[in-house]
């Protein structure tokens, strides 16, 4: 990869570090471990995966940015649909999943506050020592104290929770599996390490849940993609532990038969280094992060094998224009261009189909509630999933 830039020798060092545990872990497992292990290990290895480490991740001096970096819009409108949600619970809290920096949590809490909306308690699951200590510092300086003294901090999920639980950009991040589809049968893609070096070694795909996973679906050979067991596994537990409110996540990803298309046959894998995207996983580990895009109609029968009811799925575009965010950028007068102009730069961002809008879903599911749910009113897709 000669055209991303080069990491420090501290970095590398780093890097060095992980390297050998991930070694480690391949010796001991026979020399092949699975992919998912692999980038659990490259993600969160305590103190040295890369959301464990001390590097930045989010916003230009980062490898990537999401959209409460890009505009406080995203997250006014992530707060009416909230606010909606806690009026028909009755109080209730918000459950954020992996809150980045804190930006979300500052314009959600902002939001609600001007509604007359908040939450009991504002909960960050957060399994990053390093994240949280940030979301911590942010929150304290660009909240005031009332504000920030509702918001706690989770290891793990609640038994139960009553409430909104929020999630941008978490499920692309949990482990995938990789799988390949052949004329000789299924194989799983996992890792070994040879001649120096990290290296790609597919073996026959053993029986157990990814094997039942990876039956049905219906592809050509020769084709190589991902399923997050875990990930599915995450969905099923909120929806289980949901009392009362809906479960709002947002990410990038497609239904099934989108997912699994031809024109996808080498999967989604991809990686992301100080702004730049490429599809090695097995450099730099823990110098860069991993990602893989959503298949949202697994999402959604992991939400229903939970007991929970659909209640929503459209694009970014449409979840943010029936959030009501056209209204957001109609409080600044296009007269006013210092301040205009670079808020319709953030929607442009964060609405367009060439940047954030149409590849970016937005998925709702819950119990007990009536009323439909705003951020759905127009543009619903639930039928394609």
């Amino acid at each position: 990869m000669s055209s991303l830039p080069p990491p420090s020798p501290e970095a590398l060092a780093h890097s060095a570090c992980l390297a050998e545990a991930i070694r480690n872990e391949i010796a001991q497992a026979g020399g092949w471990l699975n992919f998912a292990r692999y980038m659990e290990f490259a993600l969160y290895a305590p103190g040295l995966g890369y959301y464990s480490a001390g590097s930045v991740k989010l916003g230009e001096d980062g490898d990537f940015v999401t959209a409460p970096e890009i505009s406080s819009l995203f997250g006014r409108c992530v707060a009416r649909q909230a606010a909606q949600v806690l009026a028909e619970v009755g109080g209730g809290s918000v459950l954020e999943l992996g809150a980045g920096s804190g930006k979300l949590t500052v314009d959600v809490l902002s939001e609600l506050d001007r509604l007359e909306q908040l939450p009991e308690r504002y909960c960050i699951l957060e399994v990053s020592g390093d994240l949280r200590a940030r979301q911590q510092r942010l929150i304290q300086a660009d909240l005031p104290p009332a504000l920030a003294g509702r918001v706690s901090w989770f290891d793990a999920l609640p038994e139960t929770f009553a409430g909104v639980v929020l999630g941008n950009e978490v499920l692309d991040a949990v482990p995938v599996h990789l799988v390949a589809w052949t004329n000789e049968g299924l194989f799983e893609r996992g890792v070994e390490f040879e001649d120096g070096r990290f290296a790609w070694r597919d073996q026959p795909l053993a029986e157990g849940p990814l094997l039942e996973a990876a039956s049905p679906i219906d592809v050509l050979p020769e084709h190589l993609s991902e399923i997050s067991l875990a990930a599915n596994g995450l969905v099923t537990s909120l929806a289980r532990m949901l009392e009362k409110g809906a479960v709002i996540l947002v990410d990038y990803g497609f239904p099934r038969r989108e997912f699994y298309h031809p024109h996808r046959a080498q999967g989604t894998l991809m990686c992301h280094y100080r702004h730049q995207s490429h599809d090695d996983p097995l450099i730099y580990p823990g110098l860069q992060d991993i990602t893989a895009h959503v298949d949202f109609t697994a999402v959604a029968e992991a939400a229903i094998d939970g007991g929970a009811s659909l209640m929503g799925y459209c694009s970014q575009t449409q979840f943010l224009i029936n959030c009501g965010i056209t209204n957001f950028l109609s409080e600044v007068s296009p007269s006013d261009a210092a301040a205009y102009l670079p808020l319709a730069a953030q929607a442009q961002k964060l609405l367009s189909p060439a940047e954030m809008g149409e590849l970016f879903k937005a998925i709702a599911f819950g119990k007990g509630l009536k009323q439909p749910l705003l951020g759905f009113a127009g543009g619903d897709k639930r039928h394609t999933l």
